[in-house]
């Protein structure tokens, strides 16, 4: 059976006039009553629209195409725009106003100077999985393909008025946190488990929903939720990688049902593996890093489509999947248009005038 899979996605609030983040979060979500699952996040800066489960690619594109335009809509009776970029073109961000939750404020006091940057936008995708026990499992399968999916949705090349010269600064920014970034490799449950029990002791957590490892067992629900990808700018590059995403998760379950935990790819590669998609995403090479070598991205995401192709025959999705990598690895990135329309006129106002436009076309 094709596992369900549930989206969460998160955009900026933005003013059209000015072009900078606007913390008026409560407005747009007060403005859109109507939709079906619109929520606060963690600053006023942002809105997160959810998904219901849905086994069908064609189903959740529709729903992620009505819940834009109609967050989009909210966000123009009060004035404002939203965006799909994972983190701030322009704007004053440091430090951002947090929504008024219990919460959030424990985070301020435990987290400090981390949360200066946490108006970051991503891409969330929850699948089915039997139980917490195969999450952590796949989870050591995702590893060595997660700096894949980064160099793939990157959509961050810009923060607060300057050119980071990476194409994910979300990832970069995201990576200083205590549990965050690619998760550990765990030989056993057990593992995982007596690994959250010290974590919970160093006080590097404040609960269990501040495990925010990329690819993790959701605190909340009986799936493995993978949290690697900025916000696309393009629903279709959405779909393109949720297809993906769910394809490797079934990979990745076929191979736990024989056996097989994953190959234990050294952290300190898989974080290099990291920063060098984050900084180059699909212009530059990647780490191959089951063998540690280097190869443009394009082909390294040509090495994704083969290693998922029978799973994506099987849920119906290879050629829906394929046409969009194809179109994705043809057209860019998120972080590849951004900087086109930067390029044209050396304007960062230019460049949210263009996200504005995007996220809901």
């Amino acid at each position: 059976m094709v596992p369900l899979i549930g989206i969460e996605e998160e955009y900026l609030v933005v003013d059209p006039r000015t072009r900078h983040v606007a913390p008026r979060a409560a407005e747009v979500l007060a403005a859109a009553t109507d939709v079906l699952d619109v929520v606060q996040e963690i600053t006023r800066f942002q809105v997160e629209a959810r998904t219901p489960p849905s086994a069908d690619l064609s189903e959740l594109g529709s729903q992620l195409r009505t819940v834009r335009k109609e967050v989009a809509d909210a966000a123009r009776r009060c004035g404002l725009a939203v965006v799909a970029s994972g983190i701030p073109v322009l704007g004053n961000v440091m430090q951002p106003p947090l929504t008024d939750d219990d919460r959030y404020l424990q985070g301020r006091v435990l987290y400090r100077a981390l949360q200066d940057e946490i108006s970051i936008c991503a891409l969330h995708v929850h699948v089915d999985v039997p139980d917490e026990e195969h999450a952590v499992y796949v989870g050591n399968h995702l590893r060595p393909w997660l700096p894949t999916l980064i160099a793939l949705a990157a959509n961050s090349p810009f923060f607060v008025g300057r050119d980071t010269g990476y194409a994910s600064w979300r990832v970069i920014s995201w990576g200083r946190w205590p549990v965050s970034g690619a998760p550990p490799y765990f030989p056993s449950y057990r593992d995982y488990e007596l690994a959250l029990r010290s974590l919970a002791e160093s006080g590097a957590l404040l609960d269990a929903k501040t495990v925010y490892w990329d690819a993790r067992p959701s605190p909340q629900l009986p799936t493995v939720e993978i949290r690697v990808a900025d916000v696309p700018l393009d629903v279709a590059d959405s779909l393109t990688l949720i297809g993906l995403i769910r394809a490797l998760v079934v990979t990745s379950l076929e191979a736990v049902r024989r056996g097989d935990r994953g190959l234990p790819v050294p952290t300190e590669v898989l974080r290099a593996a990291y920063w060098r998609a984050a900084r180059d995403g699909l212009l530059g090479d990647s780490m191959d890093v089951r063998h540690g070598t280097l190869v443009p991205a394009p082909v390294m995401a040509g090495r994704l489509l083969e290693h998922v192709r029978p799973a994506l025959t099987e849920a119906g999705d290879l050629t829906f999947v394929q046409e969009g990598l194809d179109r994705l690895l043809r057209q860019g990135s998120g972080a590849m248009r951004q900087r086109r329309v930067h390029s044209r006129g050396n304007d960062l106002a230019e460049v949210v005038d263009d996200l504005i436009e995007a996220t809901v076309a």
